[in-house]
């Protein structure tokens, strides 16, 4: 297979096929503003996770969740709208960002999360961490006893 693009398609180019992208839509009887301050309030955060959180609304600022399992930089925020960060993983060079959009959807909250550039050994992981341990978990928190 030829790669254009690419110098050393067998080494530069494989290492771009590794890399895998989540994208899926959750719905959860929330409010936005309620889903907004769940993804972004450190004492919301350690309710629903049941672990400290480090996190800012403040662009540029760096974040870490789950004691340490999740780390990052915080890019950008629409108040109740969206939350854009770019997460670690390891020695990656190429930059793995979530956009996760906050839409109303009658009395509930319509969110979609994007993943990109997630590393293919960790991809089931992440995948799963988003359904059960992030959006599950939160849904749970607004909803206990659904």
């Amino acid at each position: 297979m030829a790669y254009p693009f690419c110098l050393f398609p067998f080494v530069f180019c494989l290492y771009f096929a590794q890399m895998k992208t989540f994208k899926k839509s959750f719905k959860i009887n929330a409010e936005p503003s309620d889903i907004y301050a769940a993804l972004t309030n450190p004492f919301t955060i350690e309710l629903w996770s049941g672990y400290p959180a480090q996190m800012s609304t403040e662009t540029g600022s760096e974040f870490s969740l789950w004691d340490g399992d999740i780390t990052g930089r915080n890019i950008e925020f629409v108040q109740d709208k969206k939350v854009v960060q770019e997460w670690y993983f390891g020695d990656q060079t190429e930059r793995s960002i979530v956009t996760i959009t906050i839409l109303p959807d009658r009395e509930n909250s319509l969110i979609t999360v994007e993943h990109t550039n997630i590393p293919d050994e960790e991809f089931s992981v992440i995948a799963e961490g988003w359904r059960e341990y992030y959006f599950d978990a939160i849904s749970n928190f607004f909803n206990p006893n659904f």
